[in-house]
Protein backbone atom coordinates (compact mmCIF):
# COMPACT_ATOMS: atom_id res chain seq x y z
CA UNK A 1 0.00 0.00 0.00
CA UNK A 2 1.41 3.17 -1.04
CA UNK A 3 2.81 5.78 1.93
CA UNK A 4 -0.67 8.43 1.26
CA UNK A 5 -3.03 5.34 1.31
CA UNK A 6 -1.90 4.03 4.95
CA UNK A 7 -1.99 7.96 6.16
CA UNK A 8 -5.77 8.02 5.10
CA UNK A 9 -6.61 4.37 5.89
CA UNK A 10 -5.44 5.20 9.94
CA UNK A 11 -7.08 8.16 9.38
CA UNK A 12 -10.15 6.82 9.11
CA UNK A 13 -9.42 3.87 11.31
CA UNK A 14 -8.61 6.51 14.15
CA UNK A 15 -12.21 8.45 13.16
CA UNK A 16 -13.67 5.23 13.91
CA UNK A 17 -12.14 4.30 17.07
CA UNK A 18 -13.16 7.78 18.53
CA UNK A 19 -17.01 7.20 17.37
CA UNK A 20 -16.95 3.80 18.59
CA UNK A 21 -16.00 4.59 22.23
CA UNK A 22 -19.69 5.63 23.25
CA UNK A 23 -21.22 8.11 25.63
CA UNK A 24 -18.72 9.15 28.82
CA UNK A 25 -17.54 12.21 30.50
CA UNK A 26 -14.67 13.77 29.45
CA UNK A 27 -12.28 15.79 31.19
CA UNK A 28 -14.39 19.10 31.21
CA UNK A 29 -17.33 17.44 32.96
CA UNK A 30 -19.87 17.43 29.70
CA UNK A 31 -22.05 14.22 30.20
CA UNK A 32 -22.72 12.11 26.64
CA UNK A 33 -19.26 13.84 25.62
CA UNK A 34 -16.01 13.17 24.51
CA UNK A 35 -12.38 15.48 23.09
CA UNK A 36 -11.41 14.19 19.84
CA UNK A 37 -7.75 15.08 18.10
CA UNK A 38 -7.46 18.40 15.59
CA UNK A 39 -9.07 17.41 12.11
CA UNK A 40 -7.90 14.91 10.10
CA UNK A 41 -8.44 13.27 6.14
CA UNK A 42 -11.30 12.87 6.27
CA UNK A 43 -13.38 13.45 9.09
CA UNK A 44 -15.59 11.80 10.97
CA UNK A 45 -18.26 13.52 9.75
CA UNK A 46 -17.16 12.18 6.12
CA UNK A 47 -15.67 8.93 7.60
CA UNK A 48 -17.68 5.74 7.58
CA UNK A 49 -19.09 6.40 11.17
CA UNK A 50 -20.80 9.27 9.26
CA UNK A 51 -24.30 7.43 9.94
CA UNK A 52 -23.77 7.99 13.80
CA UNK A 53 -23.43 11.83 13.83
CA UNK A 54 -25.68 14.78 13.17
CA UNK A 55 -23.17 16.67 11.34
CA UNK A 56 -23.88 20.22 10.16
CA UNK A 57 -23.51 21.38 6.64
CA UNK A 58 -22.99 24.87 5.64
CA UNK A 59 -23.77 26.87 2.61
CA UNK A 60 -23.43 30.56 1.34
CA UNK A 61 -26.15 32.25 -0.38
CA UNK A 62 -25.26 34.49 -3.56
CA UNK A 63 -23.95 37.94 -2.60
CA UNK A 64 -27.11 39.99 -2.93
CA UNK A 65 -28.14 44.22 -2.94
CA UNK A 66 -24.48 44.74 -4.35
CA UNK A 67 -23.12 48.80 -4.32
CA UNK A 68 -19.84 50.64 -4.94
CA UNK A 69 -19.12 52.81 -1.91
CA UNK A 70 -16.85 55.19 -2.72
CA UNK A 71 -14.41 56.64 0.31
CA UNK A 72 -13.26 60.18 1.10
CA UNK A 73 -9.40 58.75 -0.02
CA UNK A 74 -10.57 57.50 -3.43
CA UNK A 75 -11.34 54.08 -3.07
CA UNK A 76 -14.08 51.76 -4.19
CA UNK A 77 -15.45 49.26 -2.39
CA UNK A 78 -17.75 46.92 -3.67
CA UNK A 79 -20.49 45.78 -0.48
CA UNK A 80 -22.72 42.81 -0.60
CA UNK A 81 -25.45 41.13 1.75
CA UNK A 82 -24.31 37.83 2.96
CA UNK A 83 -25.97 34.58 4.13
CA UNK A 84 -24.11 32.05 5.92
CA UNK A 85 -26.74 28.84 6.04
CA UNK A 86 -27.04 25.86 8.33
CA UNK A 87 -28.13 22.65 6.99
CA UNK A 88 -27.49 19.23 7.40
CA UNK A 89 -28.81 16.95 10.00
CA UNK A 90 -27.47 19.33 13.16
CA UNK A 91 -26.97 22.23 14.12
CA UNK A 92 -23.12 24.02 13.95
CA UNK A 93 -21.95 24.89 17.62
CA UNK A 94 -19.03 25.61 19.15
CA UNK A 95 -17.99 25.87 22.76
CA UNK A 96 -15.31 28.62 23.50
CA UNK A 97 -12.99 28.77 26.63
CA UNK A 98 -11.17 31.72 27.18
CA UNK A 99 -7.11 31.60 26.48
CA UNK A 100 -6.40 35.17 26.47
CA UNK A 101 -7.57 39.07 27.02
CA UNK A 102 -9.55 38.69 24.12
CA UNK A 103 -9.32 35.16 22.38
CA UNK A 104 -10.83 31.59 23.00
CA UNK A 105 -9.96 28.47 21.63
CA UNK A 106 -13.58 26.68 20.89
CA UNK A 107 -14.11 23.19 20.06
CA UNK A 108 -17.25 21.82 17.74
CA UNK A 109 -19.33 19.82 19.43
CA UNK A 110 -21.77 17.24 16.98
CA UNK A 111 -24.79 15.25 18.26
CA UNK A 112 -24.52 11.73 18.04
CA UNK A 113 -27.92 10.00 16.29
CA UNK A 114 -27.98 8.64 20.42
CA UNK A 115 -28.45 12.25 21.57
CA UNK A 116 -24.97 11.81 23.30
CA UNK A 117 -21.89 14.61 21.83
CA UNK A 118 -18.88 14.17 19.74
CA UNK A 119 -16.36 16.93 20.75
CA UNK A 120 -14.03 18.06 18.47
CA UNK A 121 -10.91 19.99 18.40
CA UNK A 122 -10.66 21.46 14.53
CA UNK A 123 -8.55 24.73 15.65
CA UNK A 124 -11.37 27.41 15.92
CA UNK A 125 -10.65 30.29 17.99
CA UNK A 126 -13.01 33.32 18.99
CA UNK A 127 -11.97 36.72 18.97
CA UNK A 128 -13.58 39.79 21.34
CA UNK A 129 -14.01 41.57 17.85
CA UNK A 130 -14.85 45.48 17.79
CA UNK A 131 -17.78 46.39 15.64
CA UNK A 132 -17.42 50.27 15.25
CA UNK A 133 -20.96 52.34 16.87
CA UNK A 134 -21.70 48.61 18.16
CA UNK A 135 -18.79 47.81 20.91
CA UNK A 136 -17.07 44.72 21.00
CA UNK A 137 -18.21 40.99 20.59
CA UNK A 138 -17.36 37.22 20.84
CA UNK A 139 -17.56 36.44 17.42
CA UNK A 140 -15.90 33.20 15.18
CA UNK A 141 -12.77 33.84 13.29
CA UNK A 142 -12.37 32.65 9.45
CA UNK A 143 -16.33 31.73 9.69
CA UNK A 144 -16.42 33.04 6.12
CA UNK A 145 -14.17 35.14 3.55
CA UNK A 146 -14.92 37.17 0.33
CA UNK A 147 -12.79 36.86 -2.76
CA UNK A 148 -12.85 38.21 -6.04
CA UNK A 149 -11.64 35.46 -8.63
CA UNK A 150 -10.58 36.58 -12.46
CA UNK A 151 -12.77 34.42 -15.02
CA UNK A 152 -12.64 33.20 -18.24
CA UNK A 153 -14.90 33.53 -21.00
CA UNK A 154 -16.74 30.52 -19.75
CA UNK A 155 -17.09 31.70 -16.41
CA UNK A 156 -14.52 29.70 -14.84
CA UNK A 157 -12.89 31.05 -11.75
CA UNK A 158 -8.90 32.05 -12.92
CA UNK A 159 -6.86 33.53 -10.30
CA UNK A 160 -8.05 35.14 -7.08
CA UNK A 161 -7.47 38.94 -7.09
CA UNK A 162 -8.39 40.58 -4.21
CA UNK A 163 -9.76 39.48 -0.77
CA UNK A 164 -12.31 41.28 1.90
CA UNK A 165 -11.63 41.70 5.26
CA UNK A 166 -14.40 40.38 6.79
CA UNK A 167 -13.26 36.51 8.52
CA UNK A 168 -15.46 37.50 12.26
CA UNK A 169 -18.54 35.83 12.51
CA UNK A 170 -21.26 35.53 15.16
CA UNK A 171 -23.10 32.28 14.24
CA UNK A 172 -26.07 32.78 15.50
CA UNK A 173 -29.29 31.87 14.92
CA UNK A 174 -31.02 34.88 13.35
CA UNK A 175 -33.86 34.03 10.11
CA UNK A 176 -35.57 30.64 9.95
CA UNK A 177 -34.92 30.38 5.81
CA UNK A 178 -35.58 26.46 5.27
CA UNK A 179 -37.97 25.48 7.83
CA UNK A 180 -38.43 21.19 8.41
CA UNK A 181 -38.75 18.69 11.14
CA UNK A 182 -35.19 19.13 11.84
CA UNK A 183 -35.07 22.90 12.07
CA UNK A 184 -36.65 24.35 15.46
CA UNK A 185 -38.99 26.76 15.58
CA UNK A 186 -37.45 29.38 17.63
CA UNK A 187 -34.29 30.39 17.93
CA UNK A 188 -31.38 28.65 19.67
CA UNK A 189 -28.31 30.91 19.13
CA UNK A 190 -28.94 34.27 20.63
CA UNK A 191 -26.63 37.14 18.95
CA UNK A 192 -22.90 37.19 20.10
CA UNK A 193 -21.87 37.99 23.55
CA UNK A 194 -20.55 41.41 24.59
CA UNK A 195 -19.11 40.58 28.03
CA UNK A 196 -15.49 41.14 28.01
CA UNK A 197 -15.33 39.50 31.48
CA UNK A 198 -16.68 36.06 30.03
CA UNK A 199 -14.92 32.57 30.75
CA UNK A 200 -16.54 30.72 27.94
CA UNK A 201 -19.50 31.24 25.81
CA UNK A 202 -21.35 28.88 22.97
CA UNK A 203 -21.86 30.35 19.30
CA UNK A 204 -24.00 28.30 16.60
CA UNK A 205 -26.70 28.53 13.96
CA UNK A 206 -29.36 25.72 14.04
CA UNK A 207 -30.53 23.50 10.96
CA UNK A 208 -32.57 25.42 9.15
CA UNK A 209 -31.52 28.70 10.21
CA UNK A 210 -29.22 31.19 9.11
CA UNK A 211 -26.70 34.14 9.72
CA UNK A 212 -27.20 37.34 7.73
CA UNK A 213 -25.10 40.36 7.39
CA UNK A 214 -26.34 43.12 5.49
CA UNK A 215 -24.63 44.75 2.90
CA UNK A 216 -23.74 48.06 5.00
CA UNK A 217 -22.64 46.07 8.01
CA UNK A 218 -18.60 46.66 8.61
CA UNK A 219 -16.56 45.27 6.54
CA UNK A 220 -19.00 43.81 4.58
CA UNK A 221 -16.94 44.55 0.95
CA UNK A 222 -14.04 43.74 -1.15
CA UNK A 223 -11.75 46.95 -2.47
CA UNK A 224 -12.38 47.06 -6.30
CA UNK A 225 -10.46 50.19 -6.74
CA UNK A 226 -8.72 50.22 -10.35
CA UNK A 227 -10.11 46.69 -11.98
CA UNK A 228 -12.00 46.54 -15.10
CA UNK A 229 -13.36 43.39 -16.69
CA UNK A 230 -14.93 40.75 -15.51
CA UNK A 231 -14.93 38.90 -12.22
CA UNK A 232 -16.20 36.65 -9.63
CA UNK A 233 -17.74 37.97 -6.42
CA UNK A 234 -17.17 34.78 -4.19
CA UNK A 235 -18.77 34.77 -0.47
CA UNK A 236 -16.98 31.09 1.02
CA UNK A 237 -18.10 29.59 4.40
CA UNK A 238 -15.23 27.93 6.36
CA UNK A 239 -12.57 28.66 4.21
CA UNK A 240 -9.72 27.14 6.96
CA UNK A 241 -12.11 23.98 7.06
CA UNK A 242 -12.43 24.77 10.95
CA UNK A 243 -16.24 23.49 10.90
CA UNK A 244 -16.60 19.77 10.40
CA UNK A 245 -19.18 19.12 7.78
CA UNK A 246 -20.97 16.52 6.28
CA UNK A 247 -19.98 18.14 2.37
CA UNK A 248 -17.22 20.65 2.27
CA UNK A 249 -17.92 20.68 -1.27
CA UNK A 250 -20.41 23.83 -1.19
CA UNK A 251 -19.72 26.29 0.87
CA UNK A 252 -19.18 28.78 -1.59
CA UNK A 253 -21.27 31.22 -3.83
CA UNK A 254 -20.89 33.75 -6.14
CA UNK A 255 -22.81 36.76 -8.51
CA UNK A 256 -20.66 37.71 -11.98
CA UNK A 257 -19.54 41.41 -11.94
CA UNK A 258 -17.93 44.02 -14.17
CA UNK A 259 -15.75 46.57 -12.77
CA UNK A 260 -16.18 49.53 -13.12
CA UNK A 261 -19.30 48.86 -10.80
CA UNK A 262 -22.41 50.23 -12.63
CA UNK A 263 -25.07 47.95 -11.79
CA UNK A 264 -26.30 44.41 -10.87
CA UNK A 265 -26.24 43.75 -14.48
CA UNK A 266 -22.98 42.87 -15.78
CA UNK A 267 -23.02 43.36 -19.48
CA UNK A 268 -20.93 41.16 -21.67
CA UNK A 269 -19.77 38.85 -18.97
CA UNK A 270 -20.42 35.05 -19.39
Amino acid sequence: MRPRLLVIAASIALAGATIGLGAERDQRGVAGAQATPPPQVPTPCQGPQRARLRCPDLLMGTPEDMYAERTSGGRVLLRATNNVKSRGKGPVMFRGRRTGREEMSARQHIYRVNGTRLIADTGAELYFKLVPGQGHYWKFRDAASFELWSVDPEGHRLELVRRGPKVYYCLRDLFRTAPSKRSPRHRVFPGCNQDRGKQSVTLGTSTGWSDVYPSTYHEQWIDVTGLRGCFAYVHRADPKNHVWESDEGNNDSQRIVRLPWRSSKPRGCP
